[in-house]
């Protein structure tokens, strides 16, 4: 049971480390490439790869609040969420994919936050839309946060059926 455990972390670890690494890379690349370039388009404009740097969080929001609360709120106070999430996955005897959504979520804040930590802004570099309909400007720390928010939100909607269903029997 013990080695079940450990491998789960293990697999829940090399996840983490999969989506930090290449969220790392990809803002790399997208500073080196995009910054100071105009947006670059592809597949019929469906994709467009433009460099921003945002200080507030998702589309922005808060963007525009005095510094010091920028830094209250985004990053002492998203590091303590991330580090109450860790928490909750360490000890959590959840199925793989009840383990996996948070695991995902705390991967792309914790790149995001280390951003937050060296800079104070987040890069952002991919939208995607067709036409006037876009999404704002985003990185692949947003997609693990929100990929793995969905995650979570299946898996408990699921553990939830199973447990009316065991109940009703």
């Amino acid at each position: 049971m013990a080695i079940r455990m450990l491998g789960r972390y293990v697999l829940l670890l090399a996840v983490v480390v999969s989506i930090v690494g290449c969220d790392r890379v990809s803002k790399s690349v997208a500073t080196e490439v995009l910054a100071g370039e105009p947006p670059q388009s592809y597949f019929f404009d469906m994709l467009r790869l433009s460099y921003a740097e945002n200080p507030g969080s998702f589309l922005s929001l808060g963007a525009e609040l005095p510094e010091s609360l920028r830094f209250a709120v985004f990053t002492v106070g998203t590091g303590i969420l991330l580090a109450f999430l860790t928490a909750y996955a360490i000890r959590a005897r959840s199925s793989p994919a009840g383990l996996l959504g948070p695991a995902m979520f705390v991967a792309g804040g914790a790149s995001n936050w280390v951003d937050r930590l060296s800079s104070g802004s987040v890069v952002d570099f991919l939208n995607i839309g067709i036409g006037s309909i876009r999404t704002g400007i985003f990185n692949l720390a947003d997609v693990a946060i929100m990929a793995g928010a969905v995650v979570l939100l299946l898996s408990e909607y699921s553990a939830a059926r199973q447990r009316r269903s065991q109940a009703s029997r």
